[in-house]
Parts: structure tokens; C-alpha cells; sequence
């Protein structure tokens, strides 16, 4: 696991009655998914079991998120504050993370977590190959053609930059980056990938 490696012995569980504060945020889109409660064994068997564990301040007990739902908030990084008395558990997010079925429990939907699902679908695709599908026929006519397919779509996407139709040139460009996701998917670089990458160049 990437950066989880606490010092449990610095944190600081004297604030809040052996209480810290745990924010959830998502790995692809930076969402704060959401925010709860941990005292030492809750932060012990989340770092132990790589899935988020709180405490109940209603039920007095320990908690795994997703316990019964089974929609875990797998740990890829964990970072505590300046303060030491807040843990940043960054995770690969289920669908649903909120009790209200919504992805986090702000109610926040970003592109980038659109993107991230429709990355996730083709991905669906090409391992499964379902028949009728046209991402299937694309990976089952190999690399060559869906790089010749990424090649005429940005080819399109110039021309109607030329033009003065923004409708044409926004579905153009649409078309440009979901042939540039299924050409990723051929290539196996994960979409994740490509954001940490642009971060890295910001």
C-alpha cells in the first residue's frame, strides 16, 4: 500500500474524547466521498485489513464501511494532518458510498468520475467481448485499427475546429477521447494513470 505507513503512537486521540477524524476521498476524482470517526482500533484494523474502519458514536463499536453493503472503500494511501489528529484515507471508490445510494455523501458527481466509469466499462469490454458491441469490434480488430480509428477521429476533430459549429466540433472531440480511452484500455494504461500524469505535468 502506497504512503500508509502511520506513526499510530503521534496521533492525537485526546481532542475529542480518544476520537479522531477520518475523511474519505476518492482515488480518480479527488471527491470527499465522506467523513466519520476513528479511535485506535478503529485506525489499527483499517491500516491491518486495507478497508476503512470507524467508530460507531451511536452504536459504541467498531464499523467497517460496507460491512453489510458490501460497497468497501479499499485503502491505496493514508495521510494525517499537520495537526495529527485527522487521517486523509484516499480509496478506490465502490459506486455508492452514501446510505442514499449516491456516490458520496456530499452529493458531488465530477466529470472525472464520469470518466473514470465509462474508462471502467471499456475496460468491461474488452475483457468480456460481449457480441453487438462496438467497443468489442474494435478490440477484436487489434491495435493497428484502433489507432488508424483515434488517427481519423482527430483528423475530424481539425477539420471542425475550422468550422464555426460548436455542436459538431464538441461531438467531434467527444469522439476523439473515447477512441483515445479505448486505445489506452488496448495499450492496458489505466485511466488513472493518465490523471496522475497530468498532474504531474501541472
Amino acid at each position: 500500500m502506497k504512503k500508509c505507513t502511520i506513526d499510530i503512537g503521534s496521533l492525537n486521540f485526546r481532542k475529542d474524547n480518544g476520537l479522531i477524524t477520518a475523511v474519505v476521498q476518492d482515488s480518480d476524482s479527488g471527491t470527499v466521498l465522506m467523513v466519520g470517526y476513528q479511535n485506535r482500533e478503529a485506525v489499527e484494523k483499517t491500516l491491518e485489513t486495507r478497508q476503512v474502519t470507524f467508530w460507531s458514536r451511536t452504536k459504541k463499536r467498531l464499523w467497517t464501511k460496507g460491512e453489510t453493503s458490501d460497497n468497501l472503500l479499499a485503502v491505496k494511501s493514508a495521510h494525517v494532518d499537520c495537526d495529527q489528529d485527522t487521517i486523509l484515507y484516499v480509496v478506490k471508490a465502490p459506486e455508492s458510498t452514501c446510505h442514499t445510494g449516491a456516490f458520496s455523501c456530499f452529493g458531488e458527481q465530477t466529470s472525472c468520475r464520469f470518466l473514470s466509469q465509462l474508462f471502467a466499462l471499456i475496460q468491461d469490454r474488452k475483457r468480456n467481448m460481449p457480441d453487438g458491441s462496438y467497443v468489442t469490434s474494435l478490440f477484436a480488430e487489434g491495435l493497428d485499427s484502433i489507432a488508424q480509428k483515434v488517427g481519423e477521429e482527430a483528423i475530424e476533430t481539425v477539420i471542425a475546429a475550422k468550422n464555426d459549429e460548436k455542436a459538431n466540433f464538441l461531438n467531434e472531440s467527444a469522439d476523439l477521447f473515447f477512441h483515445l480511452l479505448i486505445l489506452c484500455a488496448e495499450k492496458e494504461i489505466d485511466f488513472s494513470e493518465m490523471v496522475e500524469c497530468l498532474k504531474n505535468r501541472s
